[in-house]
Order: structure tokens, then sequence, then C-alpha cells
């Protein structure tokens, strides 16, 4: 909004209204042997909460909304999310980002191990994030990923910006020609 700000943790990320989707959602992504439910609300914890005691029915209304919204396919949202397929699993890192109401949400390798089936659902989601306003920032090494998704894209080489294209006018050919 203008306005430049100092993030030094997590939850001023959060405060903010920012949001991270790792690059490696088995390393820094999720808590595997956690249930889904609990990854999800993870990074909203305080929202649950009133005078230090957890708000169960609060939780699971919005543990349940969030696996409806990402069609995530669970026996139960207690189910260790280390039991989920990896694109159920990448859904489950999404409805966490998206619990904590961001307006920016960063994904890194969004849908790095997903099947095609996953990767267009994580693509509308996304879209649809967007259109409601809200910014997504896409890093990602796949140029069909990149070209099939952005309004506009930024190349950078050796740490630096090579240049940018609107989205629309960008090929694969120009974007290599950028990256090298």
């Amino acid at each position: 909004d203008g306005t430049p700000i100092e993030l030094k943790t997590p939850a001023d990320s959060i405060r903010v209204g920012i949001a991270l989707v790792t690059e490696d959602r088995k390393q820094t992504g999720l808590s595997l042997t956690a249930s889904v439910a609990h990854n999800i609300t993870i990074a909203n914890l305080p929202h649950y909460t009133r005078l230090g005691f957890l708000d169960e029915t609060a939780e699971h209304k919005s543990v349940a909304e969030q696996i409806k919204r990402f069609s995530i396919k669970v026996a139960s949202p207690e189910q260790p999310v280390q039991r989920l397929s990896g694109g159920n699993q990448q859904k489950v890192v999404l409805a966490r980002c998206l619990d904590a109401g961001p307006r920016i949400l960063i994904c890194d390798e969004p849908t790095r191990g997903v099947d095609e089936g996953a990767k267009r659902e994580i693509y509308a989601f996304l879209s649809a994030f967007a259109a409601e306003g809200n910014s997504v920032l896409m890093i990602s090494s796949e140029i069909p990923e990149i070209l099939g998704n952005s309004d506009r894209i930024i190349v950078f080489r050796r740490g630096r910006i090579a240049g940018e294209l609107p989205g629309s006018e960008a090929t694969q050919e120009a974007l290599v020609h950028l990256a090298s």
C-alpha cells in the first residue's frame, strides 16, 4: 500500500497480510506427522484461541471450509498429512496460507511434484485469488507455468533483474533470451 515495512519474523509477515507457499512442502511447508487440521490452522492459531484456550468449534469450522474450498481428498481432518498425495499436501499448504487471510501470496514453485489435475486446481485458485484484488508473486523455473499464469514477468539473472515483460506478450524464446 505504498508504505515500507520491515519484516523480521514470519509472524510479522502474517500480520501485514503476506503468506508464503514454500518451495519444499515436505521440508519447510508442512508438519508431516501432524494432522491436516493442525497444518491448516497452525499459522493462524491466535485466531482460534480465547483466553489461552483453543476454540475447537471455530477451528473445526474453518478446517472444514478450507478442505471444501480446495477439494482436499482426506478421510478425516485428523488424518496425518503425510498420508495424502503430493497434490493434496500442496493444497493443505495453500489452505494454511489462506486461513490467515493474506492479501499477498508468495508461491515458490507452487506445483512442484503434483499431478496435472492438482496443477490445474492450483492455477485456478491462484487466478481467483488475484481476481479478488489480491496479489500473487509466483517464483517458478517452469516456463509454461510462468507463461500460462502471469500478468507480468520479471526475469532475474545472477541476482539482478534482466528484464520485464507483460504476460500477454511474453514468449518462451524471450524468457530464455533474458535468462541467458
